[in-house]
């Protein structure tokens, strides 16, 4: 490797050690407890590289859908290897290997109320808003609180404080653009 931006950019340390992705999975597959998400400090640590190589190759191998990532804490960060096998219907099945890991990120990041299972069930419900706008790209409101709520209302009583909660975190996530006209309808701009 002749440069010093070819060398950074392929992973290797300050003392001349490469890391292919495939080292940096080799961590997550060495692990006892395969369920505990890792830090950029445990694949710092475990591979002896710089926390900027290993967060370089973290988000890379979430760009190839092979990790996933999610904000904890205001500075923190996690990964894991998305579980497989789960048994869905096949067009959700579908939908979700090809959604654009920014979408991932947006809905772990979202600010939404609530935290441990109440925050998980209300990115759930995030999801199945996003999922359900990426199928029927130009949704009104009431479609949302009729057609997805019921399925998902992640601890709320009333779909109009489900909505309350899920539409400003859906206005934020990628390829979704709002119609500000009085029926406020909800346009899926992607792929």
């Amino acid at each position: 490797m002749g440069n010093t931006t070819d060398s950074t950019m392929a992973g290797e340390s300050t003392s001349g050690q490469e890391f292919p992705l495939e080292s940096v999975l080799s961590v997550f597959e060495g692990r006892t407890d395969q369920a505990r998400p890792l830090t950029a400090n445990d694949v710092m640590e475990e591979l002896g590289c710089s926390r900027r190589t290993a967060h370089n190759k973290l988000n890379a191998l979430v760009k190839r859908n092979t990790l996933a990532t999610r904000k904890v804490g205001a500075r923190g960060r996690v990964w894991w290897v998305p579980l497989t096998g789960i048994t869905r219907d096949d067009s959700a099945k579908e939908h979700e290997t090809y959604r654009d890991p920014e979408v991932n990120t947006g809905i772990a990041d979202a600010e939404l109320p609530g935290s441990g299972e109440t925050l998980e069930k209300r990115r759930g419900a995030l999801r199945a808003a996003y999922d359900y706008l990426s199928r029927n790209p130009n949704a009104t409101e009431s479609e949302f609180l009729v057609e997805v709520f019921p399925e998902h209302p992640a601890g709320y009583k009333t779909a109009d404080k489900w909505w309350e909660a899920i539409e400003p975190a859906l206005r934020e996530l990628p390829n979704v653009d709002v119609n500000e006209d009085r029926e406020h309808v909800w346009h899926y701009v992607g792929g």
